[in-house]
């Protein structure tokens, strides 16, 4: 049975879109996360360029290191926000922790995806409620949604 923050998580996403509560609770999180403030250290503020306005555009996300690698996982699935506009710009983005840090985002293919959607569960209490497995279901059952969940591999771009 949901717990009563899982069924908030829903309720502020219903549409698979950030209602008015979670838009103003993701710019607090944005600008806690980029700043440092009170913040996990797994927790980072996503910039990115959005595709329609142009305007730069933050979210406060998980970074989740799995095997020596760093990885942004989208608990919305296919149409977050964030994961449209980091396509549009070919995987550009710039990440806020502390320090600004220009990455590439390369989008895991879904046959690899499992092992680091249990993982980013284990360390994203705020991920349970949108993802449809328990945290500790077997890796067979991630890899049946692992399409419907992106994951991003975060490097650390040069900037000219």
């Amino acid at each position: 049975m949901p717990t009563l923050l899982h069924r908030f998580d829903r309720w502020m996403y219903r549409s698979g879109r950030p209602n008015r509560t979670a838009r103003v609770l993701n710019r607090i999180g944005a600008f806690q996360y980029a700043h440092r403030i009170a913040a996990p250290r797994r927790a980072v503020t996503l910039e990115v360029i959005g595709r329609r306005s142009g305007r730069t555009i933050t979210f406060p996300l998980v970074l989740t290191r799995y095997q020596g690698e760093r990885y942004l996982v989208a608990m919305l699935g296919q149409q977050a926000n964030w994961v449209r506009n980091v396509r549009a710009d070919d995987g550009h983005a710039v990440l806020l922790h502390g320090r600004r840090e220009p990455v590439l985002l390369e989008e895991v293919k879904p046959g690899a995806r499992a092992p680091i959607l249990r993982h980013f569960l284990e360390l994203a209490p705020g991920g349970r409620a949108h993802i449809p497995v328990d945290r500790k279901a077997p890796l067979a059952d991630f890899e049946q949604i692992a399409a419907d969940f992106p994951v991003f591999r975060v490097t650390t771009r040069s900037t000219p």
